[in-house]
């Protein structure tokens, strides 16, 4: 069983829980306000393991299921199993961390402010896998399909401004950062990743 499948199988039983254990829900969920009143900083990591409702969690897990092994058989690859698996681990779970830091300066004085779930995470991997793989077509609602640089540039300015509107209740940064994220910390693991994507973007064709 592939470490992406114990993530997905994890966190839907740990959402699934939550919804049934408020406590849970109240305690683990990335609220700034908290974090900085009571250092509760694991709150960075556990709200990735958190989702509001069945979409949220569906959307989420059916896109690292459908990158995640793709990366992760990446760095199996490069440095072995279990240092493959670690540092898989460490693009995942570093996105969900790393992708609310921003989240946590922008919010720490609003006490409303809470937000949840694995999109910081995922984007990371999504990412990782446009860097070694940014030819291949991402499809949106199953039938708009992109290959995955042009995707990842459109992807990026749209979480970027919607970040800035803050117009719905979408944490767009952690979607920007947690992008960022992967992207970077994979090429910097993966150094060869950089000449092979730039190359094979030059030999794409659209038809």
């Amino acid at each position: 069983m592939s470490v992406t499948i114990i993530l997905i199988i994890i966190t839907v039983g740990i959402t699934l829980y939550a919804w049934q254990n408020q406590d849970i829900m109240h305690k683990w969920i990335f609220q700034p306000y908290a974090v900085q009143r009571d250092n509760s900083w694991y709150r960075f990591l556990t709200s990735g393991f958190l989702h509001a409702d069945f979409t949220h969690l569906l959307f989420n897990m059916f896109t690292l299921f459908f990158f995640g092994d793709v990366v992760e058989y990446v760095f199996k690859s490069a440095y072995g199993a279990t240092t493959g698996i670690l540092l898989y681990l460490l693009v995942y779970l570093g996105g969900i961390i790393v992708s609310d830091i921003p989240t946590f300066f922008k919010h720490r004085n609003d006490p409303p402010y809470r937000a949840l779930g694995a999109s910081g995470g995922v984007a990371s991997i999504v990412f990782s896998s446009i860097l070694f793989f940014p030819t291949l077509d991402i499809c949106l609602f199953a039938f708009l399909c992109l290959p995955g640089f042009i995707f990842g540039i459109l992807y990026m300015m749209y979480s970027y401004f919607s970040g800035k509107r803050m117009g719905d209740n979408i944490n767009h940064d952690a979607h920007f950062y947690g992008a960022v994220f992967g992207f970077v910390l994979s090429l910097v693991l993966v150094p060869s990743s950089l000449p092979n994507f730039f190359q094979q973007i030059a030999n794409w064709r659209m038809f």
